[in-house]
């Protein structure tokens, strides 16, 4: 069965992807450490307007409110026997959603980390994370999801284990890994790392690229790697919409839509195909997103120094792929769809 984003893909010269899925949420009630896949099957609606707010600011992609649909994550809240049926909920939901939008937009069934670290620095073994994430991936396929996204990973042996389980699933997939730490993954991979690991992999996703990270101006600086790698695989960027700020107890992110427009741009010049935001990316800025790409002639890929003076400087003088910077680091956090 021909996938419907490798057709799109194969007749445009750029999609875009959808916005944050936690910011949405928040803004509708969702407390912080409630889990929001138990959404799907508590507030639907809710999770429907999440969806429909990102289609109606121009996303040809949207990702499901699966992100910690994993056993390993849901157990967390206890829920971890309903792993398969959240994530199928999931991209019931956001089917319906697609198949009234007019248009063809793909459902991008999310898949994020399990929370835990690979061995040998971890417990967490190859079977058991490609166990996890084979669960998550038949919930989202039976639910009626296009593609598999797998997002926000750090380590390439947790990023390969992900492979293998969409690939157990049957399933087209896309990925991307989180370049947070002076240019690499918490883990310590390069841009220039990940490019290599892709084209190893058994089963290689439709895209890849980087989402979340530090900020627009890092994340932009690690495509350029992309780029300088020689990758003619479609590139993904999904960054943060400005750098977070703790302001009256909440989290905002100071990115304004006029911003994350010639983020979009840069993005596209800089040799993404695929161009969403990540956290703090709300549907207002996803419409002055699409307008920009929609207007804006295609030119030269930026430079860091227009890519600092545009979007901001970067949060470190290296994007890791010079060797300099930290290689790997032991802890483990939880980010990617705020």
């Amino acid at each position: 069965m021909t996938n419907k984003l490798a057709e799109l893909l194969s007749h445009r010269d750029w999609l875009m992807a959808d916005g944050a899925t936690g910011t949405t949420l928040f803004n509708m009630g969702l407390s912080s450490g409630d889990a929001p896949e138990l959404w799907n099957e508590e507030h639907p609606d809710r999770i429907a307007t999440l969806y429909r707010g990102a289609v109606e600011a121009g996303s040809d992609i949207f990702l499901t409110n699966s992100f910690g649909g994993t056993r390993s994550r849901l157990k967390l809240h206890n829920a971890q026997d309903r792993c398969y049926q959240l994530n199928k909920l999931a991209a019931e939901i956001g089917r319906e959603v697609a198949d009234q939008a007019g248009r063809t937009v793909i459902v991008a069934g999310s898949m994020g980390p399990t929370g835990e670290i690979m061995a040998p620095m971890g417990n967490l073994t190859h079977e058991l994370a490609v166990e996890m994430f084979h669960e998550q991936a038949e919930g989202l396929r039976d639910g009626g999801a296009d593609v598999l996204w797998v997002e926000t990973i750090s380590a390439p042996e947790e990023y390969a284990a992900a492979a293998e389980g969409c690939a157990r699933a049957g399933m087209a997939w896309c990925g991307t890994m989180s370049f947070d730490t002076a240019g690499r993954t918490m883990m310590g991979l390069t841009s220039a790392g990940m490019a290599e690991m892709v084209e190893k992999l058994s089963h290689v996703p439709l895209a890849y690229g980087a989402n979340c990270g530090v900020g627009a101006s890092d994340l932009l600086r690690t495509v350029l790697g992309f780029r300088a790698a020689g990758t003619v695989r479609p590139v993904i960027a999904k960054g943060n919409a400005g750098i977070p700020k703790y302001h009256e107890g909440h989290i905002h992110y100071d990115g304004t839509p006029e911003l994350m427009a010639q983020y979009a741009v840069m993005a596209r010049d800089a040799g993404a195909t695929i161009i969403g935001g990540c956290c703090g990316t709300t549907p207002e800025h996803l419409r002055a997103m699409r307008h920009a790409l929609e207007t804006t002639p295609r030119g030269a890929a930026p430079s860091l120094e227009t890519i600092a003076g545009t979007l901001g400087g970067f949060s470190s003088g290296s994007d890791g792929t010079d060797d300099n910077g930290p290689k790997r680091e032991r802890t483990s956090r939880r980010r990617g769809r705020d």
